[in-house]
């Protein structure tokens, strides 16, 4: 990823004086590896397996051309990820990912015919951290407690979108043959699909038919175990009664018993769903609060300890990553973007940023609302004309900035100083 403005990350002398820079054009089952010296003649370049030889291999070839724990070879790579990218990390060598637009870009540079070769992408890359390195950013240093927590939070946003489409599965195949389900359990101030009440019926009952007999006993079992409600055992017992006997649209009896059994597959499934994501989310929570950061994360307005996890996942704790707070905002994408050529200026929204960051900024400044100082400063840019997610936007580029600062200094959320009152002007 490019640099945003003049981030640059700190380098060894070591690594200012590198003469050698090596690119790994990475697959499922190999490598290729290419080496080149500074006037970018390739010195060595080499297939390896993806596996522990095939590790070792490697560093013998970065041995032989110089490599060692004082001056390391550089590497570019096309992932931030995966077995190789770990293993290269844990030798305390510089790791460049460089992004596949990017590099493919280099490639047109190299050649106009489109020719392309696993060994020749290798070379791009290692080209690319011989002219350009000081334009891209190295992996982050990040912490193994760090890194820890970005695979839960991240797994635990991957499982609540993974059960957020099996509702939306279930709930699009019971409208097609059980109305009476989703008049129970789907809407405004009900359940919900995913709850385990709803689940726990459905699994009883997953036909009309099979739902219209049930008796009171029966679905007051089902409530019981699935639970506490807040309405009260008996009155949701009522409730369902009414809605299952009442009248409705049916399939025919065949089809709608294949219905049932098809919905029955996907209640497993949802099931499987929420009990992962419970699973994962406890994980999560007990990882980041062991975190030395959580405390002054958690201590912001809007952040529980789920979003603070999440936010601590993509901006890490490496605190040399970014060089100011205006970085960070914009690979969060909450800065605007200036496009300005000859008469034409025109600001806006960041596109290019962290999907994962910026989805849990703006529920961050969403949740703010509720607090006086980030409400008032939200009613300021929306009298000024902004609508409601710029309006959004702009405060979450506040709360990001507060937020650099505080990890910073290692302090904790200040509302009078985050958000000062602008006193009048003397007349």
């Amino acid at each position: 990823m490019l640099r945003p403005g003049n981030d640059v990350h700190d380098e060894t002398e070591a690594e200012k004086l590198s003469a050698i820079f090596c690119g790994i054009d990475w697959a499922e089952g190999h490598h290729d590896i290419a080496l080149v010296d500074q006037d970018g003649s390739q010195l060595a370049k080499l297939r390896i397996s993806d596996d522990s030889a095939g590790f070792h291999a490697l560093l013998e070839l970065l041995a032989r051309h110089g490599d060692s724990a004082e001056c390391q070879i550089p590497v570019a790579i096309e992932t931030p990820r995966g077995l190789l990218v770990a293993s290269l990390r844990a030798t305390g060598r510089t790791v460049y990912a460089i992004n596949p637009l990017a590099a493919a870009r280099y490639r047109d540079r190299g050649s106009v015919s489109r020719a392309k070769s696993d060994a020749a992408d290798a070379r791009v890359l290692a080209n690319i951290l011989r002219t350009d390195r000081h334009a891209h950013r190295p992996l982050p240093a990040d912490s193994e407690a760090g890194q820890a927590i970005a695979v839960l939070a991240r797994a635990h946003q991957d499982a609540v979108w993974d059960r957020q489409q099996m509702v939306n599965r279930l709930r699009s195949h019971l409208r097609e043959y059980y109305p009476a389900a989703l008049t129970a359990f789907h809407g405004p101030g009900k359940l919900g699909l995913d709850s385990a009440h709803a689940r726990a019926v459905l699994a009883a009952a997953p036909t009309p038919a099979s739902a219209a007999r049930l008796t009171r006993s029966q679905l007051r079992g089902l409530l019981t175990r699935a639970g506490r409600l807040r309405r009260g055992i008996e009155t949701e017992v009522e409730r369902l009664r009414e809605i299952f006997r009442a009248e409705h649209l049916h399939q025919l009896p065949l089809v709608e018993e294949a219905m049932g059994r098809q919905a029955s597959a996907l209640i497993q499934q949802v099931n499987a769903a929420c009990s992962s994501g419970t699973d994962l989310a406890a994980a999560t929570e007990e990882a980041f609060l062991a975190h030395p950061d959580a405390d002054i994360i958690t201590s912001f307005p809007g952040l529980s300890v789920l979003s603070g996890a999440r936010l601590l996942a993509e901006i890490g704790d490496d605190r040399s990553r970014f060089a100011d707070a205006r970085a960070v905002k914009a690979y969060a994408g909450a800065a605007p973007v200036t496009r300005a050529s000859g008469r034409s200026h025109v600001v806006v929204a960041r596109t290019v940023k962290n999907q994962r960051l910026a989805s849990v900024g703006y529920m961050w400044a969403f949740a703010t609302l509720r607090t006086d100082a980030p409400r008032a400063h939200y009613d300021r840019r929306r009298a000024g004309g902004e609508r409601h997610t710029a309006a959004l936007r702009n405060l979450f580029n506040k709360l990001l900035g507060c937020l650099y600062h505080c990890l910073q200094n290692r302090t904790t959320y200040d509302p009078d100083r985050a958000f000062p009152v602008s006193l009048p002007l003397a007349a």
